[in-house]
């Protein structure tokens, strides 16, 4: 007897699973960009700046906090994942003619939206939180004429981060020595002053959410969790670029604050030369001839950061150059420091750069952007002497890296340092659960250079959940089908003085 439609499925779903197991479920565990999870965006003349993420972002009015103009208008559509509710925060609020300047908020759906409330004035007059009882809202803004104001600032994440801060929130805003904050998306271009570098902490004047960007703490793109500690305050803070936000020099201070790391943060050997030249390798380099007929080689050796002399520098300027680097084993790389030619009488300096990484010098992987497939153009340096630093999050882990250069200003040279650390280590004096860390994605025996580097999840977990319910449910309406053929057909069998077996061992089955 052939087996039902049913059963046959049921079957093949079993002969299958090991194969179903040996796969990347990519459509079911691949995380949503933006445009997949939600449909934020904002439309009018009266629109500045806007990150609009799928979990959290910041809008302002146009020119802030410059005086916003007359007569404009502005509407912003905000969808957040279905289930979640929506949190907003003000940031800053200053509209002067309530009758003309207003800021209108509505909940649900474009079908099915209701009015929330109407805003104006100033911060002293409304309440800086807002609870959205919806995963949809629409904030729409409207200007007629008026001499002054700066308009709004306005970020929002979902319900479950009522401890989410805005981009103007500053370390002396709070008096505690250990706390952690929610920083929505969209901070890094927002106006705010920071001074100091993660090596050393932040003078305590500095907005939190952009010096958690400069540290490499959070994406400006995605936002997320920070954890700060504060200490003793430095006589002098210094100035660098990092991940596009320039921090500034700053003087002393009472207090500094010192972001929770997982310590993953250390030189790994340029500089001082624990990697070996042959380690060091190029497409090409150049060399230059002065006017006494001596000979300067800018080797891919030379490429070592903060030591005196050339760096390296390519014979051709195209985006097809590259600068090899093998650390001798896997390591975790959690970012790269940059400088051009430091030498005054070469301005040679790379301005953006892609970096791509492999495990065994064969088998290359471009680092792309965390929320997106896009491969990620790293901002480099602004002149030949500053240093500029660019945090990987997510982690690298990865034996072989490349710095591949993009665009340069006259030649292609630079000097590089790599961050990170062999292992990952644990945080202490700061709460575990909302470090911003690096989870270890296989044990040292697996190969993997995928640069997503997060809790390793086995297939029978991600599958146990979609696959579970629907075997279990199969084979509950089969054994219910043959159960009430059996039954309607009992009658007959007991005429005859049988009793089928396997429908008796089916009804105990059953029962």
């Amino acid at each position: 007897m052939s087996c039902p439609a049913a059963f046959c499925f049921l079957q093949e779903l079993i002969i299958m699973w090991p194969t179903l197991c040996s796969l990347r479920v990519v459509t079911l565990l691949m995380p949503f960009s933006s445009a997949q999870l939600t449909g934020s965006r904002g439309q009018g003349d009266g629109c500045g700046h806007m990150l609009l993420g799928p979990g959290s972002g910041t809008l302002t009015s146009r020119n802030y906090p410059g005086t916003y103009p007359n007569h404009s208008w502005c509407e912003w559509q905000i969808q957040v994942p279905e289930g979640k509710k929506i949190f907003l925060k003000f940031g800053d609020l200053d509209l002067q003619q309530c009758i003309s300047d207003y800021l209108k908020i509505f909940k649900g759906t474009s079908s099915s939206m209701t009015e929330y409330g109407t805003f104006c004035g100033n911060l002293n007059s409304i309440s800086r939180e807002i609870h959205i009882d919806s995963n949809e809202m629409s904030i729409q803004f409207k200007s007629g004429s008026h001499i002054s104001g700066r308009g709004f600032l306005l970020s929002y994440t979902t319900s479950s981060h009522p401890d989410l801060i805005t981009c103007l929130d500053k370390g002396n805003h709070y008096d505690e020595p250990q706390f952690s904050k929610n920083c929505p998306a969209g901070c890094k271009a927002v106006i705010g002053e920071v001074s100091g570098d993660f090596s050393q902490g932040y003078r305590h004047t500095s907005a939190l959410c952009k010096a958690a960007i400069h540290a490499g703490v959070i994406l400006d793109e995605l936002g997320g969790m920070i954890d700060i500690v504060q200490h003793k305050g430095l006589s002098r803070y210094e100035g660098i670029l990092a991940n596009g936000v320039l921090s500034k020099d700053g003087s002393l201070s009472d207090k500094r604050i010192v972001f929770g790391t997982n310590g993953c943060n250390r030189p790994l050997g340029m500089e001082l030369g624990h990697i070996a030249e042959h380690q060091i390798n190029a497409t090409s380099f150049w060399q230059w001839t002065d006017e006494n007929g001596q000979v300067t080689s800018w080797s891919p050796g030379k490429a070592r950061l903060n030591v005196p002399g050339p760096g390296w520098a390519a014979a051709e300027d195209s985006s097809q150059q590259w600068l090899e680097i093998d650390l001798g084993e896997r390591k975790f790389l959690t970012g790269i420091i940059t400088t051009g030619s430091t030498l005054p009488r070469f301005l040679f300096y790379v301005e953006t750069y892609k970096v791509s990484f492999s495990e065994d010098g064969q088998k290359w992987k471009v680092y792309k952007e965390s929320n997106n497939n896009f491969e990620r153009i790293f901002e480099g340096n602004t002149d030949y002497c500053q240093l500029t630093r660019n945090n990987f999050i997510p982690a690298i882990f990865a034996r072989y890296i490349r710095v591949i250069p993009q665009s340069w200003t006259q030649r292609i040279a630079m000097k590089v340092e790599l961050i990170g650390c062999q292992q990952v280590q644990s945080i202490t004096g700061v709460k575990q659960k909302s470090i911003h860390h690096i989870d270890i994605l296989e044990k040292e025996n697996v190969n993997n250079t995928d640069p997503i580097i997060t809790k390793d999840v086995t297939c029978g977990i991600r599958l146990v959940a979609i696959l579970v319910p629907i075997v279990l449910f199969v084979v509950l309406l089969i054994l219910g089908i043959y159960i009430f053929k059996s039954l309607r057909n009992k009658k007959t069998e007991d005429s005859t003085g049988t009793y089928s077996q396997k429908t008796e061992f089916l009804l105990k089955l059953w029962l």
